[in-house]
């Protein structure tokens, strides 16, 4: 099962971490995987690219866990414009409900909470 975590501070998404195989499939074959690993990368290079905005990223290949931190859209982080902040926030928060719908079909696979205290 893969678990993720989403990170979410005074109703700002910033982050969110991936744990485990989904073990949906084997290796090559899983789809749910794929989907996952697709969905992070595009959170990743949009952010990094069409938000020019500093994206801190972790991916162990052995493990496949993955972390993924915008620290920069946090409130107190000021040199972040809002407009900025809430795209990358909407950004993120829409993964969220993106695997909130997956959970009907592949909830003996995938687990995800919010957790509301700051990294």
């Amino acid at each position: 099962m893969t678990k993720v975590i989403f990170y979410r501070a005074d109703g700002i998404f910033y982050g969110f971490e991936e744990k485990g195989h989904t073990g949906f499939a084997e290796s090559g074959n899983d789809i749910l995987c794929a989907a996952l690993s697709a969905m992070t990368m595009l959170i990743i290079n949009t952010v990094e690219i069409s938000y020019a905005t500093n994206v801190e990223y972790t991916i162990d290949e052995e493990t496949t866990d993955i972390r993924v931190m915008v620290h920069s859209i946090l409130p107190e982080n000021s040199g972040t414009d809002s407009e900025k902040r809430y795209a990358v926030s909407g950004l993120i928060e829409g993964y969220y409900y993106q695997l909130n719908d997956m959970l009907e079909d592949y909830y003996d696979y995938l687990d995800v909470e919010v957790s509301d205290d700051y990294k």
